[in-house]
């Protein structure tokens, strides 16, 4: 049963972009992570993402343009945007061998991410930012897709905590909350 919830989502996540007159195969993707608080019943790996003020787990994530995921990599709070990139993309390529561009926010700067990127998938890494004279809330181009996607899956019980003790099955239950996103909007179709 290793691997079939994955399976299941990405025929799912290529019917959907099927059905709205996209190509099953993104060219472009946002990455961003969210930290979560853990329980007492969480084992190895938590730490304290000192940024957000919580002590817990990481989920990095990586989404198309619709705001479904493409992949998911969960650490411990205390890794950096950075090296959790690295983890979310290595090996990605085969999957999603049309992908061309991933947007991000400045946690993710730096010519040594960008560098990688190029040279193990050849992504254009692209950092989008804040201007220098918005005050207050402003909604960023391509970044707040993957913001709303981080709230689609806030609306789940089980994932507004990490209540398990494996990254794994962490990562297991964001992929059925996508999938179960994906199958209610196929559903309204038919």
């Amino acid at each position: 049963m290793n691997g079939l919830w994955h399976l299941i989502l990405k025929e799912l996540h290529a019917a959907e972009r099927k059905r709205v007159g996209k190509d099953p195969q993104p060219t472009a993707a946002i990455m961003d992570s969210q930290s979560v608080k853990t329980v007492e019943e969480s084992a190895y790996p938590s730490g304290y993402d000192a940024h957000k003020n919580v002590k817990g787990r990481k989920r990095h994530l990586l989404v198309d343009t619709l705001g479904l995921v493409l992949s998911v990599y969960v650490t411990s709070a205390d890794v950096q945007d950075r090296v959790g990139a690295r983890r979310l993309l290595a090996g990605l390529k085969p999957f999603v061998p049309r992908l061309k561009k991933i947007w991000a926010d400045g946690a993710y700067t730096g010519e040594k991410l960008a560098g990688w990127c190029k040279e193990r998938g050849g992504w254009e890494l692209q950092i989008v930012e804040r201007s220098a004279d918005t005050e207050g809330f402003a909604v960023l181009p391509h970044r707040w897709i993957v913001e709303r996607t981080l709230s689609w899956l806030m609306r789940n019980r089980r994932l507004s905590k990490d209540y398990e003790r494996k990254v794994q099955t962490s990562e297991t239950f964001i992929e059925l909350a996508m999938i179960r996103l994906i199958l209610r909007r196929l559903a309204r179709e038919v």
